[in-house]
Order: C-alpha cells, then structure tokens, then sequence
C-alpha cells in the first residue's frame, strides 16, 4: 500500500518541477562558459533539495560552484534583477565543516557557510 501511494507523490512532484523548468529557465544567459537560468526558484530550499531541484530542470543543470556563483554576483546588472537581493543564494561547493556548504549574499561578495539543513535561494546554471 505505501508503495502505491508513493508513485502519485513523485509523480505530481516530477510534473511539478517539470512545469517550472520552462519558467526558471527562460531565456539562459551566457556568461563566459556558463549558461545561467533566467529565474530564480521561487521559494527558497535546503541544500539537497536545491541539488535535486536543478537536476530536474535538465541535462547538465546544476548549482553553481561558489567560484560560478561569484561570478553570477559580478555579472548581475548581466544577468538581471535577482529575485531576493537581500538573501542567500546556494553554491555545490561543501565547506570544510561538515554538513556546511558555502553561500553567497547578492549584497555583498563574501561567501560564508551555511548549514545544508538551513533554507536559502536557488540560481541553477549549466556549462556550456
């Protein structure tokens, strides 16, 4: 039984996220070797949720690295208004305190660590 109740939940969810990959994706900026996603996720997620949510988008989408995601801070006039400013965004990049992952503010450029378990924004990119 919960096996059959369980098939329904991923698939609403895969449709889910399915239906926003067109959204989030929009019209990709290209900035070096880096395509990035025209939208932010709309809400904000842990670290294994975000991981999974840019696999869903598509072949190759991903988080940035916190090398990549520094980049996205000093191309955003680039790449358009981010959504949440004020607030963190996810790297892929793991701190080395466990269970830490680096983040980004897009007001100001110094990553520090935040725990995987905590929420923050999501920008999903791909290399080209």
């Amino acid at each position: 039984m919960k096996k059959l109740l369980l098939l329904p939940l991923l698939l609403v969810t895969c449709f889910c996220f399915a239906q926003d990959a067109k959204e989030i994706i929009g019209k990709p900026i290209i900035i070096g070797n880096l395509l990035v996603a025209q939208n932010d996720f709309p809400n904000k997620m842990n670290w294994n949720d975000a991981i999974k949510a840019c696999a869903a988008l598509g072949k190759g989408w991903r988080l940035p690295n916190k090398d990549e995601l520094n980049i996205l801070y000093q191309n955003k006039a680039k790449i358009g208004i981010f959504s949440y400013i004020n607030y963190y965004y996810w790297s892929s990049t793991k701190a080395r305190v466990l269970n830490y992952i680096l983040v980004q503010n897009f007001s100001d450029s110094e990553p520090i660590m935040h725990n995987m378990g905590s929420t923050n924004f999501v920008r999903a990119v791909r290399s080209l």
